[in-house]
């Protein structure tokens, strides 16, 4: 049987999901979306979800770790972007390397949810946001979407869905083009798009891919056509136990305006991004959209690739 699902609006800053789990007991605050962005202008200023729950009440995102300030759980991100930086920090110039450039700093703007529907095993959230360049300018409306679904005790998991439809706004006629530091010239750093990043204690932790257990460096720049879905597990500090992650595409992705990549890191920090424009840069035409949709499971234990690909295929997407 499915936790049951409850929702805590605080309205202007999140919107917290716990799970109880069948039978009663104390219930476990599994996501928190945070809407109201960092005070930080450089860190570039969104939404994200953290902390990230397991049924369990292990916590399997990191927030403002030392090494990255703008790391914050799971985000929506653009690191290169017209050159402005989406993403946050320094931004990559080649050759120089990486510079701190606040003017190349955009953010996200909440503008709204459109729909805030709880139900006991399904919590949907559909929210409006503007990118907005440093300089004020409007550049792109974004129609986001969540949904926490499949809360199973008995399997130690539940999934969080994101899907992201961004439209170019910008008033001056332009494209936007979306990139990369390994499109702006550095090696295999092609970071961009939907970005989880795990807590300190993930750090050295196992990679899956359906063909089984893989190294980050392996896996990294690997298409996603290649590889439907990527797996992330590691053990806890302080308390005893493993979680596991696993991360997919919408089978819809593989047509959409750009081919996607893994970018993956165990070491020296772990982290996983959808990336969207890893090897090669993509435009978008004034008043174009794009969309993507993706799966994070969130699981208790240490999985390997035979029970993520059978959890992922007796849970399919809703088409």
């Amino acid at each position: 049987m499915t936790a049951q699902l409850t929702v805590t609006h605080t309205h202007g800053e999140r919107v917290a999901v716990r799970a109880t789990a069948p039978g009663g007991g104390e219930p476990v605050e599994i996501l928190s979306y945070v809407y109201r962005p960092d005070p930080e202008p450089y860190e570039s200023r969104k939404p994200y979800a953290h902390p990230v729950r397991t049924l369990s009440g292990h916590v399997v995102t990191g927030y403002r770790p030392s090494d990255h300030r703008w790391h914050k759980g799971i985000q929506m991100t653009a690191s290169h972007l017209s050159e402005q930086n989406f993403w946050g920090g320094n931004s990559y110039i080649h050759p120089a390397g990486y510079q701190r450039i606040p003017e190349r700093v955009g953010w996200m703007r909440h503008n709204g949810f459109t729909a805030v529907d709880a139900h006991p095993h399904r919590v949907h959230l559909a929210e409006s946001l503007t990118w907005i360049n440093h300089g004020g300018q409007e550049w792109a409306q974004e129609q986001r979407t969540l949904a926490v679904h499949s809360a199973d005790p008995a399997e130690g998991a539940w999934i969080l869905e994101w899907g992201i439809a961004l439209t170019n706004v910008r008033g001056d006629g332009e494209p936007l083009r979306f990139g990369s530091p390994t499109t702006a010239g550095r090696h295999m750093a092609g970071y961009t798009g939907l970005q989880w990043r795990g807590p300190r204690d993930f750090t050295g932790g196992q990679v899956l891919t359906p063909k089984g257990p893989d190294t980050d460096e392996n896996v990294m720049g690997t298409p996603a056509a290649q590889a439907p879905w990527l797996g992330f597990t590691a053990e806890h500090d302080e308390t005893d136990g493993h979680s596991t992650l696993l991360f997919s595409h919408h089978p819809e992705n593989e047509g959409s305006i750009h081919p996607s990549h893994w970018f993956v890191r165990s070491t020296p920090w772990p982290t996983v991004a959808f990336s969207w424009a890893f090897f090669d840069e993509f435009a978008l035409a004034p008043g174009d959209t794009f969309a993507y949709r993706y799966r994070i499971v969130v699981a208790d234990g240490a999985w390997d690739a035979g029970r993520a690909g059978t959890y992922l295929d007796t849970h399919p997407w809703e088409l």
